[in-house]
C-alpha cells in the first residue's frame, strides 16, 4: 500500500463521498428500504453522518439542511418523486435488521 498524506486521505475519502452520493442522485429507483435491508445503511444515513461531522467540526447543520446536500434537493421533494410503497415484506426485513438509532 502506497504512504499516503493525511491530506491525501481526506481528498481521496472525500472524492469518494461525493462520486458515491452522486451515484445514488442518478439511482433514484433504488429505495432506501432496499440500501437498509441489502446494505444496513441509506441516503439518511449519509446525511447523518455528514450531519455528524459537520457537529464535531462546530459547524451546526440540521437534518433537512444535510439532507439536501445527500438527495440533491430538499427531503420532501424527493420523497414525491422518487420514493414508492414498500411491501410488507420489505417492511418486516427492514424492522428486523434495522440499527438501533435509524
Amino acid at each position: 500500500m502506497p504512504d499516503l498524506t493525511e491530506d491525501q486521505k481526506r481528498d481521496f475519502e472525500a472524492a469518494a463521498f461525493r462520486t458515491l452520493v452522486e451515484h445514488l442522485r442518478t439511482r433514484s429507483d433504488v429505495q432506501n428500504i432496499d440500501l437498509m435491508n441489502l446494505a444496513g445503511f441509506c441516503r439518511n444515513c449519509l446525511s447523518n453522518w455528514y450531519r455528524d461531522a459537520a457537529g464535531e467540526a462546530g459547524v451546526a447543520l440540521d437534518k433537512e439542511d444535510a439532507r439536501e446536500i445527500v438527495y440533491g434537493m430538499p427531503y420532501a421533494e424527493w420523497r414525491a418523486k422518487y420514493q414508492t410503497e414498500a411491501s410488507a415484506e420489505k417492511q418486516t426485513a427492514f424492522e428486523e435488521n434495522r440499527p438501533k438509532d435509524h
